[in-house]
């Protein structure tokens, strides 16, 4: 039954990282709610992320949304390598703390984000149209 729930998580993290909205943020929590390790769920999202990653480039490529700009390239890996230095440092518990933060703030930021466009749609449309109903 274990190995249906890993495989379930899998698919639900590719599927999810297949969207482009990031599979490790699914797969990460399935896999400690399943009692995988915090450092092995992460290690396991970074070799998933490969494959994903490299189609995902390959398609945006294709579609010329890809600007190899290098103000934007070096600093992500940089601080890659930084954050996985750190990671490797912390135990399990301050590392799954510090994985749910930044959920909670990356949610609360997107959140944000959408609600801040409708409320900036809804406002423009009844100054533009003029419906104030």
């Amino acid at each position: 039954m274990q190995i249906v729930l890993y495989i379930l998580s899998g698919l639900a993290g590719g599927v999810i990282g297949g969207m482009g909205m990031g599979g490790g943020t699914l797969l990460i929590p399935l896999l400690a709610l399943l009692g995988v390790e915090q450092h092995m769920s992460q290690a396991v999202n970074l070799i998933v992320f490969i494959p994903m990653s490299a189609v995902a480039l390959i398609i945006h490529i294709k579609n010329k949304l890809v600007n190899f700009f290098p103000l934007v390239f070096f600093p992500a890996v940089l601080t890659a390598v930084i954050g996985s230095l750190i990671a490797v440092r912390l135990d399990a518990g301050s590392l799954r703390t510090y994985f749910g933060i930044f959920l909670i703030v990356l949610g609360t930021a997107y959140l944000g984000q959408e609600l801040m466009k409708k409320y900036f749609a809804y406002t423009l449309k009844k100054v533009v149209f003029g419906n104030y109903s």
